[in-house]
């Protein structure tokens, strides 16, 4: 059975977009105004999009439901499996004693809150989403706060916040790969033109992250420090992307950061200790700590381990290797049965739909070989790790029901095209859509979770109406990636593992509520810029 999506099955330009929002509305209407549990939530608007793809569009229901399974199992592996392995190699420093070494060697570098949420929610959360993404950073950082002493709640805001500028070139570039590979334009231009517009919001992330934590004030008293960090991460951006291509660009530029930071640190200290409020009360730390070098490189050594692993794990010709192993499936039902249109693709095509049980390779996998090499070298026995194992499955469990869900809902709005008809509302905004293009990235990413997920739904979309808008394709593409971004820190998926890895199960509201307006006031800052290169800076466009 052949279906061929449907963009205006209303026929009408306002009503069939209405529809197509109402499963993401429901979602979030449960979530933030009733607050419904979210596995339930998430269940509830991904059958309010089987219902619509249904009964509106005109989806035959073994499609439907088959696309929603298909989201299911891609939820489980490798969204589910990084969120699980994420977590169990942090449950181990705790329960090893490690993590506390590791809180001391962080407040020796600086006691100071703002300057601790640069260091491991900036810095090293850039770092990891080059060398991994979909979602480890949140997973991991949010974690690290949490036990530097860090309100949960604030932890895994922060972590959503400062998961953005990095993440067009994250998991070594694949979304500006995938960008590539689905418009057709070369990769080159494309990393040099992103590498030229985010690295202003690379300086004014930092900046963001610490206002969020504190009145202006006390931003400008720690003000050095926020440039150095952004700055130096922000400069990296721009040559690696410029000069070598998209595949180091996070994780040269995190490194980069995170050691000039704590460089610049030993020399540069603010002249009043920041904390919460709630931590007022108590008495104020010494910095300093009487473990020896040696003790300090021991307890961070599964962090080293999992940097390594996922390195690793990134080289292309050892992940062609591992992916020897892949089970590929194709999803009954739906494979090539699902015809996409114009002018989403450049004509009337089928969409595959084959689901790859690539376990070995799967960035969860590198993740839990490196929790398996610290338990060993911190001589954990198996029964012990296996309880360890089996404690942070039972505290994931809500978690792990919950981003099925939500990719099913990702999937099923895919394959029926409701997200086309989101995305295909933004083309009709004329000389503003440099602007309303940008946003349509953000859009993708809200829907999808993914970068490179919104690059593979939009990318096409946007070169055609750049074309046919007398635009630059290769700026309306790359706007789609660069105001992406900013709806990382929106997606169900990010919130979701930033909760999960926190132990906030049923906050996802309270958190979706306090960063949806960041999330749009950045991702206006990047359409402006992308507005601004259109019409006024044109010269900042690379020739193809």
């Amino acid at each position: 059975m052949s279906w061929v999506q449907n963009y205006d099955p209303l026929n009408n330009s306002f009503l069939s977009p209405a529809i197509a929002a109402l499963p993401t509305i429901v979602l979030f209407y449960l979530l933030a105004v009733k607050k419904v549990r979210p596995h339930v939530a998430g269940f509830s608007s991904a059958m309010t999009a089987v219902a619509i793809a249904i009964f509106v569009n005109g989806m035959p229901a073994r499609l439907a439901f088959a696309s929603f399974g298909y989201g299911v199992f891609f939820g489980w592996l490798p969204i589910g499996w990084i969120v699980l392995n994420g977590v169990l190699l942090y449950n181990l420093t705790v329960a090893t004693g490690q993590f506390e070494i590791i809180k001391k060697s962080v407040g020796a570098v600086s006691q100071d809150r703002r300057l601790q949420a640069l260091l491991i929610a900036f810095s090293f959360g850039a770092f990891i989403e080059g060398a991994a993404g979909f979602g480890t950073p949140i997973a991991i950082c949010s974690a690290l706060l949490v036990g530097l002493g860090f309100n949960p709640f604030y932890a895994a805001a922060l972590c959503l916040i400062a998961n953005t500028a990095p993440v067009a070139f994250g998991s070594l570039g694949i979304p500006t790969i995938t960008l590539s590979a689905v418009t057709g334009l070369p990769l080159m231009p494309l990393s040099q033109l992103t590498g030229r517009i985010l690295p202003l919001t690379s300086v004014i992330v930092p900046l963001w992250l610490v206002r969020t934590m504190c009145p202006w004030k006390e931003v400008f008293q720690v003000f050095p420090a926020i440039l150095v960090c952004g700055s130096s991460f922000a400069l990296t951006q721009y040559y690696i992307s410029n000069h070598h291509g998209p595949h180091l660009v996070d994780i040269i530029g995190g490194a980069f950061s995170l050691i000039i930071l704590a460089i610049f640190l030993k020399y540069w200290t603010p002249r009043k200790i920041w904390r919460f409020e709630y931590e007022r009360g108590q008495p104020e730390q010494s910095g300093a700590h009487d473990y020896s070098p040696g003790a300090v490189g021991r307890a961070w050594m599964p962090f080293l381990f999992l940097t390594l692993m996922v390195l690793l794990w990134g080289i292309p010709e050892i992940n062609r290797l591992l992916n020897k192993v892949t089970i590929s499936v194709r999803v009954l039902f739906l494979h090539l049965s699902v015809w996409k249109n114009v002018p989403v693709v450049p004509k009337v095509m089928p969409e595959p739909a084959i689901y790859n049980i690539n376990w070995l390779a799967a960035t969860g996998t590198a993740i839990l070989i490196a929790a398996l090499l610290s338990a060993l070298f911190l001589r954990i026995s198996p029964k012990e790790f296996w309880q360890l194992f089996h404690k942070t499955f039972k505290q994931l469990i809500i978690p792990l029901l919950t981003i099925p869900s939500i990719l099913g809902l990702g999937f099923v709005s895919r394959y029926s095209g409701l997200d086309s008809i989101l995305g295909l509302a933004f083309t009709r905004t004329g000389v503003l859509y440099p602007f309303f293009g940008t946003l349509l990235g953000w859009l993708g990413v809200f829907l999808t979770g993914s970068d490179t997920a919104s690059n593979a739904l939009f990318g096409n979309l946007q070169k055609v109406t750049a074309t046919q808008l007398r635009l630059s394709p290769i700026l309306m593409s790359t706007a789609n990636s660069c105001g992406g971004v900013m709806g990382k820190m929106v997606d169900a998926q990010s919130i979701v593992i930033g909760t999960a890895a926190t132990n906030q199960v049923g906050k996802e509201g309270d958190i979706f509520r306090f960063v949806l307006w960041h999330s749009l006031a950045l991702a206006t800052i990047v359409g402006i810029e992308v507005l601004l290169i259109a019409y006024v800076f044109p010269q900042i466009i690379p020739k193809p």
